[in-house]
């Protein structure tokens, strides 16, 4: 699929991953809505970069059908990735006792409810649409490494982001009907916000630990990997590890 004059909505746009990739899909001739949450400082971003900004918690239905809406009024909407994620790590049963249920179920409704949320509107949305060679569009997830090596602490990070692999192929095989491709990338470690906050050596150890090369990802790597998928129509169904070959310890 060629994004350059399509329009893509990105979740999660506003920072990391997300943002990278709203920055390489407007270079590549796409027009780019970014969604996230109304208190995260799209609107700037989108202000300062051509792009388009679109509120939206990713788990509240309302919102997203919104931001569904302003994709599609920019033109054809024929790609959706999905960014917009969070993590609330912690053992299941602490020093202070069980895990909370309320964070556990959070992150499994933003990473997890979410992106299906998303999907669903947004592919309502992309089937509409008509197609160009040989698809209408297609739909990239975002999973993580920890989907499959999760450590210690990552039991609800871990449960929605294999939650998200998991529902690629079965979404890939009903969406071939409309000429829709679905796939997901599992990033390993990555520079972003949520590594960010963590102390410098802390992040060195991290990066210590992918085999080569031997650093943490940037964010253009992952967009430049979503482009590839939007370009290469054999790319379907499956989920992508995108890590250095890092396999994470159990802490």
């Amino acid at each position: 699929m060629d994004v350059a004059g399509s329009v893509a909505l990105v979740t999660g746009g506003a920072s990391g991953l997300g943002f990278a990739t709203a920055l390489a899909l407007r270079d590549s001739g796409a027009r780019v809505v970014i969604a996230d949450l109304a208190s995260s400082n799209g609107a700037d971003l989108a202000r300062e970069h051509g792009l388009t900004w679109a509120p939206a918690d990713v788990a509240d239905e309302a919102a997203v059908r919104d931001a569904v809406a302003i994709a599609a009024a920019l033109g054809d909407l024929r790609l959706v990735v999905n960014c917009a994620g969070i993590a609330s790590p912690g053992r299941v049963v602490g020093r202070d006792g069980p895990h909370s249920l309320e964070a556990f179920e959070r992150v499994v409704r933003v990473n997890l409810v979410g992106t299906f949320n998303v999907i669903r509107l947004a592919g309502a949305a992309m089937i509409e649409v008509a197609i160009a060679g040989e698809e209408r569009g297609v739909i990239v997830s975002t999973a993580s490494v920890a989907a499959f090596d999760g450590q210690i602490g990552q039991a609800s990070y871990s449960a929605s982001k294999a939650g998200v692999a998991a529902m690629t192929l079965p979404m890939a095989r009903e969406f071939a009907a409309h000429r829709i491709r679905v796939m997901t990338i599992a990033p390993g470690l990555f520079e972003t916000p949520m590594l960010a906050a963590l102390p410098q050596n802390v992040r060195d150890s991290l990066a210590a630990q992918v085999p080569h090369p031997a650093r943490l990802g940037d964010p253009a790597e992952f967009a430049a990997l979503v482009l590839h998928i939007a370009a290469n129509p054999l790319l379907n169904g499956e989920t992508i590890r995108l890590d250095g070959a890092v396999r994470m310890g159990p802490r």
